[in-house]
């Protein structure tokens, strides 16, 4: 219990892939619902998008993905019970222009249980960017804090639960920005990452 009031502290503290201006920029609008299928180092998993659920997050999201953003992404934070997240690129000078890409939040319209898919954002409203958590608990106590789910993991969830979690919290999310995938491959050789993340029908 302790661990993961800590760890709701953090989510909340940590930057979650964004900076704290408020662009206010919402991305084009994708299908009212669709499928990513991550293919990544332990297997493949499938994250259904409902639009209706958090219409910016699910837009953005689809932004991402259709432009191969999460490709050789790593899963460079893993707490058990609690959350699974990814979403920095690895390549600074990707990276840099997308830390200032927030969007709008969402009213929230579902809670995050297992399996439930949110982006990641700073304590204060309005700073989603790229990262994107799954929820391995039941996480309703941060639905009042803005974080809105857009989809959930429908397939392939035993898949999640092996990613490497043996380093927890400890990959540094600003050296990751600014020095990228070698970072993590020279200090985390053992992480788990996304080979491809694409849009199926």
């Amino acid at each position: 219990m302790r661990l993961a009031n800590f760890s709701v502290l953090l989510l909340a503290a940590l930057l979650a892939g964004c900076s704290s201006s408020d662009s206010g920029t919402a991305p084009p609008q994708g299908p009212d619902s669709y499928r990513v299928k991550f293919e990544t180092t332990k297997g493949d998993f499938y994250i259904d998008v409902v639009r209706s659920w958090s219409p910016i997050g699910a837009d953005r999201f689809h932004q991402l993905v259709k432009m191969g953003y999460y490709d050789t992404a790593r899963f460079f934070r893993i707490v058990p019970g609690f959350v699974v997240q990814f979403g920095i690129k690895g390549d600074p000078a990707l990276d840099s222009k997308w830390m200032e890409a927030n969007i709008p939040d969402d009213p929230p319209a579902m809670p995050n249980t297992p399996a439930t898919v949110t982006f990641a954002k700073r304590g204060e409203p309005n700073t989603r960017s790229t990262q994107i958590f799954i929820n391995l608990g039941d996480n309703r106590r941060l639905d009042s804090q803005g974080f809105t789910p857009f989809g959930r993991v429908t397939e392939g969830m035993g898949i999640v639960t092996q990613l490497h979690s043996g380093y927890g919290e400890s990959p540094d999310q600003m050296r990751i920005r600014t020095e990228g995938n070698a970072y993590l491959q020279r200090d985390f050789p053992n992480l788990d990452y996304i080979k491809k993340a694409t849009v199926v029908d």
